[in-house]
């Protein structure tokens, strides 16, 4: 899986691919302008194509500032789908996503603005 090369506010270079909309990062694709059912809140919903593909690490960037929310609740469901799950803000998130062990599937839910 390749690394993201690079994040600023609204904007992520992806396989040598410029993104300015949010997006998620698949081992084999990427699906861009990726949209959620409440915008800065995320929900099970938002996710039904990411557990298609039955990842073995999902990291979610929340924002440059973290503005979108996760639900403790849904944390706790995708925790007891036995996915390793991080949740940070995006520039740790992409850090943890460039770092991730390469040998598991690895998938990226990235919201680029606040």
């Amino acid at each position: 899986m390749k690394e993201i090369e690079s994040y600023s506010f609204g904007k992520m270079v992806y396989d040598g691919k410029t993104y300015t909309a949010d997006l998620i990062i698949f081992p084999d694709r990427v699906f861009a302008n990726w949209w959620r059912l409440a915008g800065h809140h995320l929900h099970m919903e938002d996710l039904q194509d990411v557990l298609k593909d039955k990842p073995d690490v999902l990291v979610i960037g929340t924002g440059k500032m973290g503005v979108m929310k996760v639900p403790k609740g849904l944390i706790e469901e995708l925790k007891q789908m036995d996915i390793e799950l991080y949740v940070e803000k995006t520039q740790e998130a992409v850090r943890i996503f460039n770092s991730a062990d390469k040998t598991k599937k690895v998938v990226g839910a990235f919201h680029l603005t606040c």
